[in-house]
């Protein structure tokens, strides 16, 4: 298996904007930005949330929203506020999910969701 990384903008509330590689990450519900980011965006936390890495290892992180622009699609998103030591910024489900993409396992490429209609 393959990474996938995509650029894209953040901004804050006030207009601060930074341009981020983000990890597409399916397996991560929600994306993350490392501590120098969301700092300098000024965001500031909502609520914390607890989460369950990969090893088992439970952390606690702040969330807070943003504004993410990729070159896909757009809008405002839930962000974890990373800590010292969380140095990859992350485009989880969520994310991909509130823009209508999903990551394509073969290509490694985002494309849009496609969704059934019914009537």
């Amino acid at each position: 298996m393959g990474l996938t990384y995509v650029d894209g903008h953040v901004r804050g509330m006030e207009g601060q904007e930074e341009t981020l590689r983000f990890l597409v990450d399916s397996g991560a519900y929600y994306s993350l930005l490392p501590l120098p980011t969301w700092q300098s965006l000024e965001l500031k936390p909502y609520r914390e949330e607890r989460f369950v890495l990969a090893d088992g290892t439970a952390v606690s992180r702040d969330v807070s929203y943003c504004y993410m622009a990729l070159p896909q699609a757009e809008g405002y998103t839930p962000v974890i506020l990373g800590e010292p030591g969380d140095d990859q910024a992350l485009l989880g489900a969520l994310t991909l999910e509130t823009m209508g993409l999903l990551l394509n396992p073969f290509s490694r490429t985002l494309h849009p969701l496609q969704l059934p209609w019914r009537s």
